[in-house]
């Protein structure tokens, strides 16, 4: 279905995503309807109490809503109504090229890095999808000539049925979401769903999981260990093929998890045909998205702070930690559990100078902290853990916020835990 003029459409979820739908369902004629569980009403689109009594030719899901277990999308299902994601719908009005970016770290630092070395090298792109922009929002401005940057979330593949990105990379898989999808197992099954047949696909060969993705696809790896093609770390030089890119000393992002985000969006670049002095030269002038290994400074008592909120998951903290020296580190972990299992973790979590647990999972963390023989603070709230951090660290040392959580049992995202962290370790005495 292209012709939407005097078609009936539920868009499903008013969050920015389904704002967007509505909107360009709108432009194209439709007769657009909204449900959402808060009642957010906008002028020009219809809110229906019961959508369980009306007959739409098609539902749009926004990305929040969760799918299993969805009463109301299972009704539509069970009627034959089409049900698609606000991805598949943006993804119809698309043209030019799609690369669609997808993993469980590091998605918005390539996506915005990718989009980074377009404008450099004089590309039209936009920077959307999960990144904040939605794909329904720019889809009617793109053309022949553009590239569509989407970072695609997992929410986002739940419900999708046609999107179809011309590269599509993935970049890790570890548990996450688990809360959401049910099962890791179901987790890995919906990131899948970004490969289709004939595409160009970027994997991470150093991911014991991703790597053997899509060997029809004849995929391109990137690692950090030398390789004979795709893009390698050898001597310290990022390479692809044989042509050399950069050193990693000029990368100005700290760690191998942002080498090898780097190393990602070399490789989605060299497909775009983007000549390696502009992917240099944007790389080095590249200003990272915050609240992402993001290093803030130094206290007043001489540590060196790091703001990692964005680190949701447990995999991400193990990343975080590859980068700093963990004897010397106070590293801030809680927040909202999602159903993640930590026993793995503390097994192998490296000695830190202290293990600060904070937040909703602060018992839970600090007791299976304990079973693996690593003794951990508890604080009730993160503004807490960061103010004993700020007290207690001096010259040398570390602060690291690397939560493995989520903000929402003290914040509205990890962007303002972020912010909040920030404010408190450099307050004024």
């Amino acid at each position: 279905m292209r012709n939407f003029r005097g078609k009936k459409v539920l868009v499903y979820g008013m969050g920015t995503s389904g704002q967007a739908a509505c909107k360009l369902l709108h432009s194209l004629g439709a007769i657009v309807s909204f449900y959402d569980d808060e009642e957010r009403f906008l002028n020009f689109y219809a809110y229906d109490k019961n959508p369980m009594l009306t007959k739409y030719d098609l539902v749009v899901v926004s990305p929040g809503i969760k799918v299993r277990g969805n009463e109301l999308i299972a009704h539509f299902v069970s009627k034959g109504t089409k049900v698609i994601s606000e991805l598949d719908l943006g993804y119809m009005f698309c043209k030019g090229k799609i690369v669609g970016i997808t993993g469980t770290n590091g998605k918005t630092t390539v996506t915005s890095l990718v989009g980074a070395i377009l404008t450099a090298a004089g590309k039209a792109n936009f920077v959307c999808g999960n990144i904040g922009l939605p794909l329904c929002a720019v889809a009617l401005k793109t053309n022949k000539k553009s590239v569509a940057v989407c970072e695609v979330s997992s929410f986002q593949l739940e419900l999708s049925r046609i999107f179809r990105a011309d590269i599509a990379a993935i970049l890790n898989i570890a548990p996450d979401h688990i809360d959401r999808h049910g099962s890791f197992e179901e987790y890995v099954f919906v990131k899948k769903k970004i490969i289709k047949p004939r595409q160009k696909l970027i994997l991470c060969g150093d991911d014991e999981i991703v790597k053997g993705f899509g060997e029809k696809n004849k995929p391109t790896y990137y690692s950090l260990f030398p390789r004979s093609n795709g893009v390698y770390l050898r001597n310290n030089i990022i390479y692809y093929g044989k042509a050399k890119i950069m050193a990693a000393s000029e990368v100005p992002l700290i760690g191998n998890k942002n080498l090898l985000n780097v190393m990602a969006a070399v490789a989605i670049c060299k497909k775009l045909g983007v000549k390696s002095q502009i992917i240099r030269s944007a790389v080095m002038s590249y200003k990272p998205p915050k609240h992402r290994l993001m290093v803030l400074g130094k206290t007043k008592k001489g540590a060196l702070v790091i703001d990692d909120s964005k680190a949701t998951n447990i995999s991400s903290v193990e990343m975080a930690l590859e980068s700093v020296d963990c004897a010397n580190t106070y590293l801030l972990l809680g927040g909202l559990n999602k159903d993640c299992d930590f026993a793995d973790f503390f097994a192998k979590l490296p000695p830190l100078k202290s293990l600060l647990c904070f937040g909703a999972a602060a018992d839970y963390l600090a007791s299976e902290a304990a079973s693996h023989g690593v003794q951990a603070a508890r604080f009730d709230s993160m503004k807490k853990a960061a103010a004993f951090a700020r007290e207690e660290a001096g010259e040398g040392e570390i602060i690291l916020l690397s939560p493995a959580c989520a903000s929402f049992d003290e914040f509205s995202s990890y962007a303002v835990r972020g912010e909040i962290f920030k404010e408190i370790i450099f307050e004024e005495a």
